[in-house]
């Protein structure tokens, strides 16, 4: 079956050809300007235009043009999602086989080192080392350092019992100072 903007069985050559015309004419399409255009009458583009639905074709032709554009673009972004993968991937398997490098050669220098007391410095062998990690933890999808959380003194984080005693048993709660050089009993007020 024939996408409503494609010749409709049993439409003339001439009726097609004129609806063509007023497709093509874009956003500044009239009945009008198509009577003009192929040199016939307005009432015959008119009737036309009624018997073969053209207003209701434009739409099924701009919606079919929306599709293609729409699928065109998910598989530009598929390919380019696909092409992103793969050098991912890549650069993945590359900082493992570096990692592998560098703890081969670290090791190679610390037996060096331990052997005939030459060589690299034990702080080039802890870098090598250490980078070597680096990589591996990397191209293994591991967290590369450690983040320390602290309170908003920049101190150790103080976490506040006392609301959630009270919360929680609905009285008074007596709250234990354990960061003081002597743990002392700190009573709630009334």
């Amino acid at each position: 079956m024939a996408d409503l903007f494609e010749q409709q069985p049993k439409e003339s050559a001439k009726a097609f050809a004129a609806f063509s015309v007023y497709l093509n004419l874009g956003p500044e399409r009239s009945l009008e300007t198509v009577a003009q255009k192929i040199t016939k009458s307005s009432r015959l583009i008119k009737k036309w235009s009624s018997r073969w639905r053209w207003a209701e074709r434009v739409d099924a032709h701009a919606a079919h043009l929306a599709k293609v554009e729409r699928e065109a673009s998910e598989l530009l972004v598929r390919g380019l999602a696909a092409e992103r993968v793969k050098r991912q991937q890549a650069l993945l398997e590359e900082e493992w086989a570096v990692h592998e490098e560098c703890i081969r050669a670290g090791r190679e220098a610390l037996k060096r080192f331990y052997e005939k007391g030459k060589g690299a410095t034990l702080g080039d062998i802890a870098r090598m080392f250490a980078e070597g990690s680096r990589l591996g933890r990397l191209a293994s999808g591991l967290a590369t350092d450690k983040t320390e959380v602290t309170g908003e003194d920049g101190g150790a984080i103080r976490v506040e019992f006392e609301a959630a005693l009270k919360k929680v048993y609905g009285r008074k709660a007596a709250v234990v100072d354990v960061e003081a050089t002597e743990p002392k009993r700190i009573e709630d007020e009334p």
